[in-house]
């Protein structure tokens, strides 16, 4: 059932089965996630700066998901020898550095109305930081070695040490005296945000991750396609 995961040409069947629908779903979660993000609230002490929240919450979302699942196919690749688990992890690392930079960015300009300043060593925005850093020595390394198997393996371990970082992330403002509010949102029994703002956030989450996930296929059958060049 699920041979298209390890499969490139099955997941190159299944890309196109589906690549086209889920345009079509993204266009329409898109629209409506912006529909509500205009109509929605604002903050009594943030003002419009909270439209912010918007991009930089999916943002960060799919910095810390995309990293997670590359160290899962990590896993699978160096566990199991599945050429697409390398594949996949090359083609998606510029997308978290992307989505990484884009929460890193926002998120200044969410805090310098806030906390008076663009930046701070605070333990969320250093370790987000760091993510970054280590999205970008992931994208340099697989530029070096020319030995392709040589290279996937060495990426493949790198990934997995860099992961000891997410933990860090997610539990920093709760382990450390920080800056950064707690979470808002994962605490689903009760979100400390109100539905107003809440029903467009996830909306566009959903949308983002969407983006992300047409981005990643793109890129996939890319490198699909190159891999089957060289070999």
């Amino acid at each position: 059932m699920f041979k298209f995961l390890i499969n490139p040409s099955r997941f190159n069947k299944f890309a196109d089965i589906i690549f086209k629908p889920l345009v079509f779903v993204t266009s329409i979660t898109l629209i409506v996630g912006l529909f509500l993000v205009y109509f929605s609230p604002l903050d009594y002490q943030q003002g419009l700066t909270v439209k912010i929240m918007y991009i930089h919450v999916p943002s960060a979302w799919l910095a810390l998901l995309t990293y997670a699942i590359m160290t899962i196919y990590s896993i699978t690749g160096l566990a199991f020898k599945l050429p697409l688990s390398f594949v996949i992890n090359k083609a998606i690392a510029p997308i978290g550095a992307v989505f990484t930079l884009l929460c890193l960015i926002s998120g200044s300009m969410w805090g310098k109305p806030m906390w008076g300043t663009w930046w701070v060593w605070d333990a969320r925005l250093t370790s987000v930081a760091i993510l970054f850093i280590v999205y970008l020595m992931i994208i340099f390394l697989n530029q070096t070695f020319e030995n392709r198997e040589v290279r996937e393996k060495t990426i493949a371990i790198f990934i997995l040490i860099g992961s000891i970082n997410l933990p860090i992330i997610k539990f920093s403002v709760d382990w450390w005296n920080t800056l950064h509010q707690p979470a808002s949102v994962s605490k689903l029994s009760s979100p400390s945000i109100d539905i107003s703002m809440l029903q467009p956030l996830l909306i566009m989450t959903l949308s983002f991750s969407l983006i992300g996930i047409i981005i990643a296929i793109l890129r996939i059958k890319a490198e699909i396609l190159i891999r089957k060049k060289y070999l």
